[in-house]
């Protein structure tokens, strides 16, 4: 299931103006580039950013996410016909096969459960061609990020042109071994709605990654530092073999 934030039509419709800040997207970008991908798949897609992105330089995207109202709204974008949408996850792919399949953000960790995890590198590595690449981030657990996640620290209106000025906050509830929770709080200053999203991520050491990806057999060929956010996250590159 995916989360309000993504699923919710009045919050997907929001995630671009309140999160408009993709310089993270320009190592994936550069990526692509370097492994010579004619054809990405792009999991957890939301409203299609990095999709799009990929399919004005050429590339045939395919793009799956499972929030419906997440796809909608990335469809409807100028040159959203340039891509395949796949309403659901990476577990229940048609067959094909991509050079490159990419999870940006926070979409690896947002697999929270192990089971789900493990058949998504499986499912994915099937999904790649011979010699194809596995490209995502996750959050180094050593950083805490966490910690930041207050009210103090996030709260901000945002003018939208369709719902008027929006505040918008997020807010730490629990830490519980690797897993975290948080709950984003929405309020709609035209007609007094407040909506709320929780979501939990999953905080992986980079050892038990490296673990995971072997274990479903892939071979790790990098560990990189992401360039926007340095010291704090990592960014593997597997390859099936």
């Amino acid at each position: 299931m995916a989360d309000d934030c993504f699923a919710h039509p009045r919050l997907a419709a929001l995630y671009d103006l309140l999160d408009p800040d993709r310089t993270d997207l320009a190592e994936y970008l550069r990526i692509a580039a370097e492994v010579g991908a004619h054809r990405v798949l792009d999991i957890g897609c939301g409203t299609g950013v990095f999709a799009l992105l990929l399919a004005g330089r050429g590339v045939e995207v395919i793009g799956v996410d499972p929030a419906l109202a997440s796809l909608d709204i990335a469809r409807a974008k100028p040159d959203g016909e340039r891509v395949r949408w796949i309403h659901g996850d990476a577990t229940s792919l048609p067959p094909m096969q991509v050079d490159l399949a990419t999870m940006t953000a926070n979409v690896a960790q947002a697999i929270a459960d192990p089971h789900a995890w493990e058949r998504t590198l499986r499912k994915t590595s099937e999904a790649l061609r011979p010699g194809g690449r596995l490209v995502f981030e996750t959050r180094d657990p050593a950083a805490r990020a966490w910690e930041e996640w207050t009210r103090e620290n996030s709260y901000r209106v945002t003018e939208t042109p369709a719902a008027g000025p929006v505040e918008s906050w997020v807010e730490l509830v629990e830490v519980s071994g690797p897993l975290v929770t948080f709950r984003w709080t929405y309020g709609f200053r035209a007609d007094g709605q407040v909506l709320m999203s929780d979501s939990t991520l999953r905080f992986r050491e980079r050892e038990e990654v490296e673990r995971d990806l072997v274990a479903q057999g892939y071979v790790v060929e990098a560990v990189r530092d992401a360039p926007d956010r340095p010291g704090r996250e990592f960014v593997f590159l597997a390859r099936r073999p």
